[in-house]
């Protein structure tokens, strides 16, 4: 499989990307690609450093002519989203992605293809590598961490760069320039509930929610895909108390910038209501699957009845923290006024566990405004603080603000025209982008975004388009050669 990804154009991007891509590297696991990094650089006779939570800067001097231009910082980050497909046998600590070309496309096997940010990546590593691009003096900055906290770039000490522009090979379609991100804040919920026995009397339901297209909790929340943990809750919500059922445990989603793709439930049920309670979720199923038709084709939910487990929350319990995870917003909060077709504010409702007397639920959420971040983030916690729950916010990063005046974004669009004849499309995106936080702790950092088309981040049907690669990498190279004089 890596054979034939090495064949495709431009070769030595793709050679480093299959290089890359057959070392492990989760999110808060990366000693792996670290060392891999460095080695690569050791090999290559380069200066490189590496601070104290794992970023790791690779030095290397100009092409001959090119001394006097700026310093350029070439930033990606090491590591990836780890998601599979709930029937791929796949271990993302010891394996290398399975690669394969489908027509104009290269995917993963069942699992996330680490396209965000592995083509950064491995472009950065071309041109370390080369000795034949015009380039001016550069520093490679490969962040730790960027996936589950940004760690890297929150954690980046002032003196460790002395670049003054910084080119992030972390954009998703090949026609854009991003100039401004979103920020972003963790809500973490922690509660205790009380349990009782199950009786002889009752029966048990799994109710199960699959096959949703789930994605990137910022780019793509705008396109309204469901999210399995709020589809299930609508599944066991009884605010009546009809069918005087409980909880036994829920377990759905992952990753905090990750949309949730499955989600279970273990539902008690007393046996005279059993029949009753099947054919509602039947019905209701139906109907959640027509709602969803357009934005989730694939949704699936299933019933079945399964093994009697031995405990089960409380009914009053159940009732609070179902009626807690209903009013819990997902999705789109508001869109941008400034920006045409740009959300400003969201929340994704990320994972959600109970069993054994424990809840925990995550949550990310996004904006470009600092006090719509605080706002929702309190939002989101204020339901879960009536039931008594422990409600932490935290890993809270600023935002990019949009110069829409910048001298290289100047440059940059001009060189899109010349290239493609088209003008690009210069905007903000809702992800949370590493270039708030350097930009905070280098505040005279001039900074852009761009990279080739990826799509479906942060799923198992992550793709990267494999002519976008070679049109990102012909404008990459003629960008370095025009990076003006220092």
């Amino acid at each position: 499989m890596s054979d034939e990804i090495r064949q495709l154009e431009p070769k030595r991007v793709w050679g480093h990307f299959a290089e890359l891509n057959a070392v492990p590297r989760p999110s808060k696991k990366e000693e792996k690609v670290q060392a891999f990094m460095i080695q690569f650089a050791t090999d290559l006779a380069l200066d490189w450093k590496q601070d104290e939570v794992g970023n790791i800067l690779v030095s290397k001097p100009a092409s001959p002519g090119m001394e006097d231009r700026r310093t350029v910082v070439l930033q990606a980050h090491l590591d990836m989203v780890c998601q599979k497909n709930k029937d791929t046998d796949f271990d993302f600590e010891t394996e290398g992605i399975k690669m394969y070309v489908d027509g104009d496309w290269v995917k993963a096997r069942g699992t996330t293809l680490g396209a965000d940010n592995g083509m950064g990546v491995a472009s950065i590593m071309a041109v370390l590598a080369s000795n034949d691009i015009e380039h001016p003096p550069l520093e490679a900055l490969f962040t730790a961490d960027e996936e589950a906290g940004m760690t890297g770039a929150h954690n980046l000490q002032p003196g460790f760069l002395s670049g003054d522009i910084l080119m992030n090979l972390d954009t998703e379609d090949d026609d854009e320039l991003s100039i401004g991100c979103a920020g972003g804040i963790d809500t973490d919920v922690e509660w205790n509930y009380a349990e009782t026995d199950t009786t002889s009397d009752e029966v048990a339901f799994s109710v199960k929610v699959t096959g949703l297209f789930g994605g990137h909790s910022g780019m793509d929340i705008v396109f309204g895909r469901g999210n399995a943990n709020k589809i299930l809750n609508r599944l066991i919500y009884d605010p009546s108390d009809r069918f005087a059922w409980s909880i036994s445990s829920f377990e759905g989603g992952g990753l905090r910038n990750a949309i949730p793709r499955e989600a279970e439930a273990l539902i008690v049920v007393s046996k005279d209501k059993a029949e009753e309670a099947e054919a509602y979720w039947q019905d209701l199923g139906a109907a959640l699957v027509k709602e969803f038709a357009t934005t989730d084709p694939n949704i699936t939910i299933k019933v079945d009845a399964v093994d009697l487990p031995k405990t089960k929350m409380v009914n009053d319990d159940f009732q609070r923290f179902s009626a807690a995870l209903q009013c819990t917003h997902d999705g789109i909060r508001r869109m941008s006024q400034d920006v045409e077709d740009l959300v400003e504010t969201s929340n994704n409702v990320a994972h959600v566990s109970l069993a054994g007397g424990t809840m925990s639920l995550k949550a990310l959420q996004r904006s470009d405004r600092e006090s719509a971040k605080f706002d929702i983030a309190d939002s989101i916690g204020a339901p879960w603080r009536l039931l008594g729950a422990k409600v932490e916010h935290s890993g809270s990063y600023p935002g990019w603000k949009l110069d829409p005046n910048a001298p290289m974004l100047g440059m940059m669009k001009d060189l899109y025209q010349e290239l493609f004849k088209e003008e690009p499309r210069v905007l903000a995106c809702h992800a949370g982008l590493e270039c708030g936080l350097l930009g905070q702790h280098y505040p005279n950092l001039e900074m852009i975004s761009f990279g080739p088309t990826i799509k479906n981040p942060h799923s198992p049907d992550e793709k990267v388009k494999i002519a976008s690669v070679e049109k990102f990498w012909g404008y990459f190279m003629e960008a370095l050669k025009r990076v003006p004089k220092s």
